[in-house]
């Protein structure tokens, strides 16, 4: 059974850095793409980046680039989101995804597997 398991959240203020990890078992997930997404309170979940299954492609949505950094650890079953320059319209749930494909998913569509998501709050 695919778990994903994401920590690191908290309050944090403006400005400030966080960074979040997602845990991965269940099985092997070395040819796994994997993504982050949030949902803002009173909003939908919207993609953050993602980042193919060896590590040197990712992406990232307008809002965060240059300030968020997404990366995967040396088994490849980790990856984590390194948030520097936090904005109060970072503040949202943070959810990991995984999805069986090598490449890039940038849509909720293209992701099979979810973790139960972090709270991360930025303060003003």
């Amino acid at each position: 059974q695919v778990q994903l398991v994401e920590s690191g959240g908290g309050l944090v203020q403006a400005g400030g850095s966080l960074r979040l990890s997602c845990a991965a078992s269940g099985r092997t997930f070395t040819n796994y793409a994997m993504g982050w997404f949030r949902r803002a309170p009173g909003k939908e979940r919207d993609f953050v980046a993602a980042i193919n299954w060896n590590g040197d492609s990712t992406y990232y949505a307008d809002s965060v680039k240059g300030r968020f950094t997404i990366s995967r650890g040396n088994a490849k079953n980790t990856v984590y989101l390194q948030m520097n320059s936090l904005k109060f319209e970072d503040t949202a749930v943070y959810y990991c995804a995984a999805r069986p494909l090598e490449e890039l998913g940038f849509t909720e569509l293209q992701y099979d597997y979810w973790g139960r998501g972090t709270q991360v709050i930025v303060s003003s």
